[in-house]
C-alpha cells in the first residue's frame, strides 16, 4: 500500500503538518506572552519566522513537482 503514495503527496502532507505546528506554537506563544514572558515568546518567534520562511520554498517546491507529475 505505501506505493499508492507519490512523493509529492507525502512531502504535502507533511508541509500541511508544518503549518498546523506552526500555528499551535503561535498560539502557545501568545499565551505564554500575555503571561510576561517576553524572552520566551521572543524566542519562538524567532523560531517561527524560519518555519515561516522554509514554508515559502516547500510550497513552491511542491508546486513545481506537481506540475512535473503532470508532464
Amino acid at each position: 500500500m505505501a506505493s499508492e503514495y507519490s512523493l509529492t503527496d507525502v512531502l504535502e502532507r507533511l508541509y500541511q503538518n508544518q503549518l498546523a505546528l506552526e500555528a499551535a506554537l503561535m498560539e502557545l506563544t501568545l499565551w505564554t506572552e500575555q503571561r510576561d514572558a517576553s524572552e520566551l515568546g521572543r524566542n519562538v518567534r524567532g523560531a517561527l519566522h524560519t518555519i515561516d520562511e522554509n514554508a515559502g520554498h516547500i510550497k513552491q517546491g511542491l508546486a513545481r513537482l506537481r506540475g512535473a507529475d503532470l508532464a
